[in-house]
C-alpha cells in the first residue's frame, strides 16, 4: 500500500515554506519608507489576509482538481497546456530552486555568526544536498525530518519572542495604534512597495498542493491544511515584527537584513546576536527541507506530460521521485554558487506573484467549465475572496515594473523562456507523404 502525507505533514509543509528568510530579513528594507509600527503591522496583516483569501481559493481549486503539481495542475487543466509548462518551469527555476539557495545562503550566513571561520559557500551547499538526499528515501523519513524541523521553528520562534517581550531592554516607546498621517500611508506607493516584500516573506501558502495526489484525503484535507498553516503563520508574523519593532531602534534596523541578529544584540547584549545566528540557522534547516519536499513534484507532473523530460518522473519502489529532487537540489547549487539574494528576491516575487494571479483567476473558470466535484470544499466568500486576492496582487505587480523595471522585465523574461521550451519540447505531428 502506497503510503500518503497526513494533515499535520501537510499543514507543516505551508507553514516551513512560508517561514523563511522573508520574515527575517524584509522588515529593515520596509523601514526605508515607511516608519510608523501601525502601518507597518498593517503591512503584514494585509499580507496575511491576502495569503489567506488565495489558500482559501486554492482549497477549492485542489479539492476540485486532486492532483500534484499545484499551479502547474491548475493552469493545465484550466487553460491550457503551455500555461501549465510556464508555470511549472517557474516553479521549478524561481518557485522553489531560488528560494531553496537563498534560505541555504541565509542559513550559512547566520551559521557564520557562531563561527566565523566558517566558509558560507561549502555550508549552504551542504545544507542543499543533505536535505536533498534525506527526501529521497521514504514518505516517513521524509514527514519525520519535515515534522520534527517545523516544529522545532516554532518553539524557538515563539521562545524568542518570550524572552524579547520579558527580558528584553526596550530603547524606545513604540504604539502599534494609527497616529495622523498613518490612513495615507497604508494607500500609497511606498505601502505597495514594501508589500512586495511582505508578500515574498508570505510565499509558500500554497505549498500544500504541490502534494495534493500523494495527501490522504485532498478533498477533506486540503482546505483544513492551506487555512491553518496560513493562518498560523500570519499570527506568528505580527508577533514577531511586533517583538523586532519592540526591542531595538528604527536607525538600527533600516536597510539592513540581519535583522534578528540586531534584534537580539540591543535587546539582550552581544553574545545574543550570536545565539541569534545559531536559532536562524536551525530555523532555515525546516524551510529548505519543505521546499525540497514540495517543489521536485512540479517537476514530476512535467515529466509525465513531456516526453523530452520523462526522466523527471522516474520513482523509486515508494513511488518518491527522486530524479526530481535530484534535479533541484542541482539548480539550487547552481543558484548558490552564482546568484545573489538582492535581485532574486524581488524578480522572484513577481514571477511567483503572476504564477499565483493567473491560478486564483482560474476559480471563475472552474466555476464557468463546471469542473466542481459534487461534495468537494467550495471557497468560502466567493467572489470576494478571490477578488482581494487579485486586486492587491495586481496593485503590487504594477508598482515592482515602476519602481523595479528590471527585476520585472527579467522576471517576464523567464516566462518567455518557459513559453519558447514548452514549444520546442511538444512533440511534432508525423508527417505523411502520398
Amino acid at each position: 500500500m502506497m503510503q500518503t502525507f497526513s494533515k499535520t505533514t501537510g499543514i507543516s509543509v505551508v507553514a516551513a515554506n512560508m517561514i523563511g528568510t522573508g520574515v527575517f530579513t524584509s522588515l529593515g528594507f520596509q523601514l526605508l519608507g515607511l516608519q510608523s509600527p501601525f502601518v507597518l503591522m498593517m503591512l503584514w496583516l494585509v499580507g496575511g489576509v491576502t495569503a489567506l483569501c488565495g489558500a482559501l481559493t486554492y482549497a477549492e481549486l485542489g479539492a476540485n482538481l486532486p492532483r500534484s503539481g499545484g499551479e502547474y495542475n491548475f493552469l493545465t487543466r484550466l487553460y491550457h497546456p503551455c500555461a501549465g509548462f510556464v508555470s511549472g518551469w517557474v516553479s521549478a527555476t524561481v518557485g522553489f530552486a531560488a528560494p531553496v539557495a537563498l534560505a541555504a545562503m541565509t542559513f550559512a550566513a547566520y551559521l557564520s555568526a557562531v563561527f566565523p571561520n566558517l566558509p558560507r559557500v561549502p555550508a549552504a551547499l551542504t545544507l542543499v544536498l543533505v536535505l536533498s538526499l534525506s527526501h529521497c528515501f521514504s514518505r516517513i523519513a521524509s514527514s519525520r525530518v519535515q515534522k520534527l524541523f517545523t516544529a522545532l521553528k516554532f518553539a524557538l520562534i515563539i521562545l524568542f519572542c518570550l524572552i524579547i517581550f520579558v527580558f528584553g531592554n526596550s530603547p524606545q516607546a513604540i504604539s502599534f495604534t494609527p497616529q495622523q498621517g498613518d490612513q495615507g500611508l497604508v494607500f500609497s506607493g511606498a505601502f505597495a512597495v514594501a508589500l512586495i516584500y511582505v508578500n515574498y516573506a508570505y510565499t509558500g501558502w500554497n505549498a500544500a498542493t504541490y502534494l495534493t495526489g500523494e495527501m490522504d484525503n485532498p478533498q477533506r484535507d486540503l482546505p483544513m491544511v492551506l487555512f491553518f498553516g496560513t493562518g498560523i503563520v500570519m499570527v506568528l508574523y505580527l508577533i514577531l515584527n511586533a517583538s523586532f519593532l519592540s526591542a531595538a531602534p528604527i536607525s538600527s534596523l533600516e536597510g539592513q537584513m540581519e535583522v534578528g541578529v540586531i534584534v537580539a544584540e540591543h535587546a539582550l547584549g552581544g553574545n545574543a546576536g550570536k545565539i541569534m545566528g545559531a536559532v536562524l540557522a536551525l530555523l532555515l534547516i525546516s524551510t529548505v527541507s519543505a521546499m525540497t519536499m514540495a517543489g521536485p513534484r512540479v517537476l514530476q507532473m512535467i515529466g509525465e506530460d513531456f516526453k523530452v523530460f520523462s526522466k523527471l518522473a522516474v520513482c523509486n519502489a515508494q513511488g518518491i521521485p527522486v530524479t526530481a529532487i535530484l534535479v533541484q537540489g542541482a539548480i539550487a547549487v547552481f543558484f548558490v554558487i552564482s546568484a545573489t539574494f538582492e535581485s532574486v528576491l524581488i524578480f522572484s516575487s513577481f514571477v511567483l506573484a503572476i504564477n499565483t494571479l493567473f491560478s486564483v483567476l482560474g476559480i471563475f473558470i472552474l466555476r464557468y467549465k463546471k469542473l466542481n466535484i459534487v461534495g468537494a470544499y467550495r471557497t468560502l466568500g466567493y467572489p470576494v475572496t478571490p477578488l482581494v486576492y487579485l486586486a492587491v496582487t495586481v496593485w503590487t505587480l504594477i508598482y515592482v515594473l515602476r519602481e523595479s523595471l528590471q527585476e520585472g522585465l527579467l522576471g517576464l523574461a523567464i516566462i518567455g523562456v518557459g513559453i519558447l521550451i514548452y514549444y520546442l519540447s511538444i512533440d511534432k505531428p508525423t508527417e505523411t507523404h502520398e
